[in-house]
């Protein structure tokens, strides 16, 4: 008689999560506004809501900081400390909410997406909010933003975080200082593109308040093998500072910019000719301000955010909408665009309701989590 052979374990299915940093935007009865933590399924198009930033003070809000997923953890890394207030507390005679700064911050926090476990890790060398951050090689790479609540300026240093050691290690500077910059590994090489710039760490006025400067639409690039970085010309091309630029492939993507996160269309980067073109098909009147079918009577809803998230050959934008009528309410409406389609390559999901709107603190992040 054979031996019985052990049945083979059962494969674990992969499936990719969409996590995000909230805030309310309005003062409700009994209602912390401090940031929580969600997550968005794409596989059943629903969020969840799973709890709130530790150690945060009652409404005080983080906000400009960055979100990263290594392994098993999110990182919240910097970012800037708000509190929310009524008006009333400054002498006024309105409900209307006043957010007030109060510093920048050092902190890194982690989120562990398998025990639900919240841990601190090494804090920042330099404080810093509004900063270009991006993974390469299982390591964080930070670079630019302010580091400080008193000057508008940027800064030219870089950081490089190593999870195995608990450690920051400081990286050349850059040429220009910048915030507002958006980081990308493209090409086996960290980007810093755009941003507000300075030449190096100058302190002159004129320079500060320039109405334009070349360096705005230029990119850092970080080559990791040489520890040295290089000023790319152009990249971005415009003097207003990028929303968003995520990798898909091989290529990037963007959708707007600081001012406007949706311009109507997807454009992709040419490296060769060093230009950002319009995706065919890529435009979707609906994303700028939607209409709802419910009791609104069709009004135009007011767009309260929108952040994008790259998923296999798929640019997921999450939206929210500020919805019509006498209760404060809000919407969620996720749509999906196709980067390989040759037909239609978009699709809208369900609208989701709730009451109440929030405000999105931080650009999302995709995580792989196993089912």
């Amino acid at each position: 008689m054979g031996s019985l052979r052990t049945p083979p374990p059962t494969l674990q299915q992969v499936e990719h999560h969409v996590f995000a940093v909230f805030c309310a935007r309005d003062r409700y009865p009994n209602v912390n506004m401090s940031n929580w933590l969600a997550s968005y399924r794409p596989a059943t198009n629903s969020w969840h809501r799973i709890g709130p930033i530790p150690e945060l003070r009652e409404n005080h809000v983080l906000k400009g900081f960055s979100m990263v997923y290594i392994l098993d953890y999110i990182y919240i890394i910097g970012g800037k400390l708000c509190i929310k207030e009524g008006a009333h507390d400054y002498g006024g005679d309105s409900d209307d909410i006043v957010e007030r700064e109060i510093e920048a911050l050092a902190t890194v926090t982690r989120y562990n997406v398998r025990t639900n476990e919240w841990s601190r890790c090494a804090p920042l060398g330099t404080p810093r909010f509004d900063f270009a951050c991006t993974v390469s090689d299982n390591k964080i790479y930070v670079a630019g933003g302010q580091s400080t609540l008193a000057s508008a300026r940027g800064t030219t240093s870089a950081e490089m975080y190593d999870p195995t050691l608990n450690e920051w290690t400081s990286l050349p500077n850059m040429t220009t200082s910048r915030y507002k910059c958006v980081g990308v590994k493209w090409q086996e090489k960290i980007h810093v593109v755009g941003g507000f710039t300075e030449k190096g760490d100058s302190d002159c006025m004129a320079e500060a308040v320039s109405i334009y400067a070349p360096e705005r639409s230029s990119a850092e690039v970080f080559d990791t093998s040489r520890g040295q970085w290089d000023l790319m010309a152009r990249m971005w091309q415009l003097d207003v500072p990028p929303n968003q630029i995520v990798p898909v492939n091989g290529r990037l993507f963007s959708s707007g910019d600081c001012l406007n996160a949706w311009k109507g269309h997807i454009e992709t980067y040419d490296g060769k000719l060093n230009m950002w073109n319009m995706v065919d098909g890529s435009h979707l009147q609906t994303m700028s301000s939607p209409t709802s079918t419910s009791d609104t009577n069709n009004c135009t809803n007011q767009r309260l955010y929108l952040t994008m998230a790259p998923i296999g050959t798929y640019l997921y934008f999450l939206a929210g909408y500020r919805m019509q009528g006498e209760l404060v309410r809000s919407m969620s409406v996720v749509h999906r665009f196709d980067t390989s389609a040759i037909g239609d390559p978009w699709r809208s999901f369900e609208p989701m309701e709730e009451e109440g709107d929030k405000e999105l603190c931080s650009h999302c992040c995709v995580v792989q989590v196993l089912v």
